[in-house]
């Protein structure tokens, strides 16, 4: 897949935006503030109705507009499809957003934030995996709505002071959904680490120019639960904690994701440069299993990339990217790759460098 053209009014600090990027590898310069960021994310947000940055509509339009758009064309093989989605302000101040999406357009985005998939919690490794996941099999968002609305009044009623005999009468029926659906998150997320842990094998150690041995592997709460009976009788383990907790003990949500290099914890591991570049690897891992289920590859959105990379490094990713189907890569400094397209962005606009 890719982006053929891209239009932008009122979107963030763009008041009109008209661009046609190129086919590969598109390399954005220019100081911070300046809207670099922003082109990402018109582009995450005209492929996928979604914001890398923000899950708050309030947050595209520029400031002051009541309405804002972005509209462009996505092609994939021959074929292309015209996408616009339109952001409006309510009468109550709220925002709306209308327009028809495209069911195999895929972004993938990679920012700053990315590092806390490493040095975070596990709610943020939890996240990142629901994202890949998602892209995998786009029904997975769904199931996380159902399962966090089954989970919310669960438990409610494990915060009741209710006799024992009573409390399971009432938590049977909220059981055997949550196991349901948490079995059906579960397994998307297992399958989602399994492929990333397939290309991460083979691209940290291409970015870091040495062999380097990654490892990921889903720790689940519940066990190594794959049917219903099984996932029951954990809730069933955890009920007395979950009555001093007053609430679920197991389940998807408070499940982890441990990555490893070398056998150590990837947060204790080497340099921040070297945890850069394995973030930028986890992403990169994404390319060919969306690829494969989506039925076209995803556009690349990489925001400073290379910030505290060594030349090496660098040289190390850049080669990686022309791999590529179309990017977008960002710098404060221009970036010069042969066969690349460069522009400059500043105060909101865009031109050829």
């Amino acid at each position: 897949m890719r982006i053929g053209w891209i239009q932008a009014l009122e979107f963030r600090n763009y008041r009109t935006l008209s661009w046609t990027p190129a086919p590969a590898l598109n390399l954005l310069s220019g100081a911070n503030a300046q809207g670099k960021t922003n082109l990402l994310e018109a582009l995450a947000f005209l492929a996928t109705g979604r914001s890398f940055r923000t899950r708050h509509l309030a947050d595209l339009p520029r400031w002051g507009a009541g309405t804002a758009a972005v509209t462009g064309e996505l092609r994939r093989g021959e074929g292309a499809t015209v996408v616009r989605r339109v952001l409006t302000r309510r009468e109550d101040g709220g925002w709306q957003g209308s327009g028809a999406g495209c069911p195999w357009a895929r972004a993938v985005a990679f920012g700053w934030q990315d590092l806390e998939i490493l040095t975070g919690g596990p709610a943020v490794r939890r996240a990142f995996l629901d994202g890949v996941a998602a892209r995998l099999a786009p029904a997975h968002r769904a199931a996380l709505q159902r399962y966090r609305a089954v989970l919310t009044r669960r438990n409610r009623l494990l915060q009741q002071p209710l006799p024992e005999r009573v409390l399971a009468a009432r938590l049977a029926p909220w059981d055997e959904q949550l196991a349901a659906v948490g079995l059906e998150v579960l397994e998307r997320r297992r399958r989602a680490a399994a492929a990333l842990q397939t290309e991460v094998g083979r691209i940290y150690p291409a970015l870091v120019g040495e062999a380097a041995k990654v490892e990921l592997r889903y720790r689940s709460s519940a066990g190594e639960v794959t049917e219903s009976a099984a996932y029951l009788a954990a809730l069933e383990a955890a009920r007395p904690l979950e009555r001093r907790l007053g609430q679920t003990a197991v389940g998807p949500h408070r499940d982890d994701l441990a990555i490893e290099i070398e056998g150590v914890d990837a947060r204790r591991y080497g340099s921040r440069g070297r945890q850069r570049l394995l973030a930028l690897a986890l992403r990169l891992a994404e390319v060919l299993p969306v690829a494969e289920a989506a039925g076209s590859a995803p556009v690349l959105l990489l925001d400073d990339p290379l910030s505290e990379l060594d030349g090496r490094a660098r040289e190390h990713v850049l080669r990686e990217l022309q791999a590529a189907e179309q990017v977008f890569v960002t710098s404060p400094e221009p970036v010069h790759v042969p066969g690349a397209a460069c522009w400059t962005v500043r105060g909101g606009a865009l031109s050829a460098a």
